[in-house]
C-alpha cells in the first residue's frame, strides 16, 4: 500500500500575511480566509505544488518519531479545511 502524499497548492495559489502571532492565508480557489499558526505556513510552503509524504515531511522538519502524530493531525485539519489535498 503506497504512503499517503500531501500537496499544498502552488504559490499563486495562496495569499499568505503575517499578523503578529497569527497567520491570514487566503485560498484563491475557494475564495476562503483561514488563520494560522506556526507550524501551518511553513507545511504549506513545504507542500506548495508538490507531493509530500509524511516522512518527508517529517525528515524536513527534523521530526523525532515520537513527534510524528502532531505532525499527522495539523496535516488531518489542513485536509479538513481544504488547504491540502490527499491521496
Amino acid at each position: 500500500m503506497a504512503a499517503t502524499r500531501y500537496r499544498a497548492p502552488a504559490q499563486g495559489g495562496l495569499r499568505i500575511a503575517a499578523l503578529d502571532d497569527l497567520v491570514a492565508i487566503y485560498h484563491r480557489a475557494s475564495g476562503i480566509t483561514h488563520l494560522a499558526v506556526a507550524p501551518v505556513p511553513e507545511l504549506m510552503e513545504a507542500m506548495a505544488g508538490e507531493w509530500r509524504t509524511l516522512d518527508a515531511l517529517a525528515d524536513a522538519f527534523g521530526l523525532a518519531a515520537d513527534e510524528r502524530g502532531a505532525l499527522i493531525e495539523r496535516l488531518e485539519e489542513l485536509v479538513a479545511t481544504g488547504l491540502v489535498e490527499a491521496a
